[in-house]
């Protein structure tokens, strides 16, 4: 007689846990797991959903040719990275759907070298932090101040030349008005000029530099005016490589941060801002366009206890003439977000319930000396 053995899997206890199968199934959102080789090992329910496809045909296939990148410039080695890589808002031809829009997001296993999990989310993620794909926002923002300063200009240099000739006609008598009229004019001008920063597309001249004196500029101005009843907290990373700035525009981009931060800490009691930096190691990111990636690694964080962002304005807060406050203007974060571009870096916002924080983080290129 033939006795069939069979192996009895141990029994399972509340107390073991779930299992992988099971966690893998539970995740909210579309999962791979991808071998060395590039062929899926695993796909969850979701992932089934989203590629239309059976899991069947799924495991076993090759990655790069389940998702393909509809952007043929970035499709440089993102399956052939061994670096965690973020790509907001990238099209894709996923399975057997039509082009999609989505966010991308690629882990390596640590301790398994080459294994990697993918998660693809179709409701940008990147929009949910206040992170944009485009710069839309910078872009509407440039097109505002162009017909503003058209405009607005042209009438202040006939307002100013009405004022001259006033003054040399009465014989100096009404001196100090005219006067008046002439600085008013000359400062609405200058802040015209500082719209007008919106209506160029040029590269900023960027170089290799310390951030940190950049930095330090901008909280002791901060500290010094809008924020002299704030406390201040710097927690540097002493080891931190130069980043490739702009210094002029970083300070500005810092002291329009810090200034945010102060403005949504007005009815704090006990206000803070911490400004931090670190090294974030294989931070990759798909710029798109057909740029391929960019690695940025340089972090900034200006970290504030006060309420947060309102909801409702969330999806739009890197938009030109969005704010949360009565008398804003809602030009200084659409300024943040076109510098830090213009110096090919990103800006984004988060929430901490828990901590009751709001952070806006930098991330920036690594510069040598």
């Amino acid at each position: 007689m033939t006795v069939a053995l069979t192996t009895v899997p141990p029994l399972r206890t509340q107390q073991d846990g779930p299992s992988l199968a099971e966690l893998m199934t539970a995740l909210p959102v579309a999962t791979l797991v991808v071998a060395p080789d590039n062929r899926i090992a695993e796909a969850n329910v979701r992932a089934e959903t989203l590629l239309n496809m059976a899991r069947s045909a799924i495991v076993g296939s090759d990655v790069a040719r389940t998702i393909r990148m509809a952007e043929m410039g970035a499709r440089f080695d993102i399956w052939h990275s061994n670096k965690p890589i973020a790509a907001y808002d990238v099209k894709v031809h996923a399975g057997r759907t039509a082009e999609m829009e989505v966010d991308l997001m690629i882990a390596p296993i640590i301790d398994h070298e080459g294994w990697r999990i993918v998660s693809l989310h179709t409701q940008s993620q990147a929009r949910k932090i206040g992170h944009r794909g485009t710069a839309g926002g910078a872009r509407s923002a440039m097109g505002a101040a162009a017909i503003l300063a058209h405009e607005i200009k042209n009438p202040l240099s006939g307002i100013r030349g009405a004022a001259q000739l006033l003054e040399s006609g009465n014989g100096g008598r009404d001196t100090a008005l005219t006067q008046l009229i002439c600085n008013e004019v000359d400062r609405i001008a200058a802040l015209i000029d500082r719209m007008q920063d919106f209506t160029t597309d040029r590269t900023l001249e960027c170089h290799p530099g310390n951030i940190y004196p950049l930095i330090d500029r901008a909280a002791n101005i901060a500290a010094a005016g809008f924020a002299s009843n704030i406390k201040i907290i710097r927690r540097y990373d002493p080891s931190l490589p130069f980043a490739v700035i702009n210094d002029d525009a970083l300070v500005q981009v810092m002291i329009n941060l810090l200034k945010n931060a102060a403005e949504a800490l007005e009815k704090s009691d006990e206000p803070r801002i911490r400004v931090e930096t670190a090294f974030r190691h294989g931070v990759s990111v798909v710029v798109g366009k057909g740029k391929g990636s960019a690695v940025l690694p340089i972090e900034i964080l200006v970290i504030d206890n006060g309420p947060g962002v309102p909801e409702h304005i969330l999806d739009h807060l890197f938009n030109p003439f969005i704010t949360g406050r009565r008398d804003g203007q809602g030009l200084g974060l659409a300024l943040v977000d076109k510098l830090v571009r213009d110096m090919n870096g990103f800006v984004q916002y988060s929430r901490d319930q828990e901590a009751g924080e709001s952070t806006f983080r930098i991330l920036l290129p690594m510069g040598m000396p």
